[in-house]
């Protein structure tokens, strides 16, 4: 009871005086807990929970009521503006830890205090329940705020792709192949990691648009830059969710395919078929691989087929060489692809080609391109040697060899038939220590070679028409040739035995009816001081010597 009076006397008793004192600011130390302490630290903690200091500020502890202003004050100002990762996560278990400590104290020193002035236990308690809806309240809307701004992010990350997409559509695909793909990712990461999202959302229309962007050659019609990016696109569902890209996963097949086929078409017997590359062959051969079954791969043997024809046709134009050089390359390509009807097509792309080189010589020599159509018409002769035409070829090729020293005898082409009627002898006579190849061309065309004249020597400039196969007994080789009536041309080649410093040797004459021709070939020394002396022939005289021929050494 002593106690008691003490705690009658210290709350509610008078003093000497008769005056009452105020209460005590804080409940003893020791003892049990003033009454109404539970509510009272219930209260303070809920206040304390609200992260705004309250409970300490009821109880008069501003010093701690600061603290946790404080910490409020750094959780702010760490998370305002809303970023899209949020709180950092130490931040927010820091605060969280300042919050229930504060609340634990706050209860901790109501629990044993009592409060002054007027204010209700259960009013606090419930003023504590409605403000913990304020932290609460504001996790969510930074919660909004937060997705808000990754939304922001995403949108951003998504016009940066487009960024990218604009960029690369106006360089060629190889050039812009690594800009095509940075946006790819963006595209693919927000359709595959952030599926909810207004940017994901957004990525269909944005892949509508970089199909459209990298097959832009194909829209232009310029199929043969358009297979490359069209390959492209169709590898990306090997990366790409067919769910992101739905239709468009399929959509290159077609347009692959007829850029292959238009592409390869225009390609087809260009400069590139004999060694594989630039005559369609590849393109074709990658359409009749890849889309065997398609309305494409269908067409490629009949324009295979008729583009043989076109060249077949145009061996009778101005320009045979170079259809020959294109039913070649047909013909390389026809074999090289992989369907058996379209390689059935080189039998007739290379009866085009026979037909073609014989044409292309005779045209050569009609351009008077002497060199090229003798080449052009001996490897005709000697690759088809059963066909009807290589006796043929040969003479054109013996008259552009003797027009290519003597412009005169290419005027026209040899007869293809012999003439009829009578025959005049042309005896020729090798007096040249060297075999002699004679070739000659007019009414009729053909070549004789003389064997080298033993113990025959080179004669002077001056010596040579007089002397020439006119030594007493001496049996100089011959060769005789029965030929019509008309113009002549002939070509003497020096050959064995005879150095680079002897020439060949061209002249002409006109054989006519009822006489007997003679002709002698030999060598005549060059002069000392290297000058090439002219020859000339002797006059032209039946019977006697119509021409003389000679070489200057």
């Amino acid at each position: 009871m002593e106690s008691g009076d003490r705690y009658g006397v210290a709350g509610y008793g008078s003093g000497g005086d008769g005056t009452v004192p105020p209460p005590p600011s804080h409940a003893p130390s020791v003892g049990p807990p003033p009454p109404g302490a539970s509510l009272r630290a219930a209260a303070a903690a809920l206040l304390n929970l609200t992260g705004l200091g309250l409970g300490y500020a009821l109880l008069g502890r501003w010093g701690r009521a600061a603290v946790c202003w404080a910490a409020t004050a750094v959780l702010l100002w760490v998370a305002l503006p809303a970023d899209p990762d949020g709180v950092p996560a130490g931040v927010l278990v820091g605060y969280l830890l300042v919050l229930v400590l504060a609340a634990v104290d706050g209860g901790r020193i109501a629990r044993r205090s009592a409060v002054g002035g007027a204010w209700r236990p259960g009013l606090a308690v419930g003023l504590g329940v409605v403000l913990l809806a304020v932290p609460a309240g504001g996790a969510v809307v930074y919660g909004s705020a937060r997705d808000e701004a990754r939304e922001q992010m995403l949108l951003e990350r998504l016009e940066a792709g487009d960024e990218r997409v604009a960029t690369a559509s106006g360089q060629p695909f190889e050039a812009a192949k690594s800009e095509y793909g940075k946006a790819l990712d963006v595209y693919r990461a927000l359709g595959e990691d952030h599926p909810g999202s207004r940017a994901a959302k957004l990525v269909p229309d944005r892949l509508k648009a970089y199909y459209d962007a990298v097959s832009a050659p194909y829209a232009k019609k310029r199929h043969c830059e358009a297979v490359a990016p069209l390959t492209y696109l169709r590898t990306l569902p090997d990366s790409v969710d067919k769910k992101v890209l739905g239709e468009l996963a399929a959509w290159p097949d077609t347009p692959l395919a007829e850029s292959l086929y238009a592409c390869g078409v225009s390609r087809l017997g260009g400069a590139g078929s004999s060694s594989g590359g630039g005559d369609g062959g590849a393109e074709l051969g990658q359409l009749l691989r890849t889309f065997p079954e398609s309305a494409s791969a269908r067409r490629v043997a009949p324009a295979i087929d008729e583009r043989i024809k076109d060249q077949v046709s145009a061996l009778k134009g101005a320009e045979p060489c170079t259809a020959t050089e294109a039913l070649r390359g047909l013909g390389a390509t026809a074999s090289r692809l992989p369907d058996d009807s379209v390689k059935k097509l080189r039998a007739d792309a290379d009866e085009g080609v026979v037909d073609g080189v014989y044409a292309c010589g005779v045209d050569q020599f009609e351009d008077g391109k002497f060199g090229a159509a003798r080449t052009t018409l001996t490897d005709f002769a000697r690759t088809y040697k059963s066909d009807g035409r290589a006796r043929q070829a040969r003479n054109i090729a013996t008259a552009a060899e003797i027009a290519d020293d003597r412009p005169a005898a290419g005027k026209r082409l040899p007869p293809s038939k012999r003439p009829g009627g009578a025959r005049m002898e042309l005896v020729i006579s090798n007096d040249a220590p060297n075999t002699v190849e004679v070739l000659y061309t007019g009414p009729v065309t053909g070549t004789v070679t003389l064997r080298a004249c033993a113990g025959c020597e080179r004669y002077s400039a001056s010596e040579g028409p007089r002397r020439a196969c006119k030594a007493g007994g001496r049996n100089y080789p011959k060769a005789r040739l029965q030929l019509p009536a008309g113009e002549y041309h002939f070509l003497y080649k020096h050959g064995t035995g005879a150095t680079a410093r002897v020439d060949s040797y061209s002249s002409g004459t006109r054989v006519q009816p009822g006489y007997t021709y003679t002709s002698c070939t030999y060598v005549i020394e060059r002069s000392p001081f290297d000058l090439d002396l002219p020859l000339l022939p002797d006059p032209i005289q039946p019977v006697v010597s119509p021409w003389g021929a000679g070489s200057s050494r």
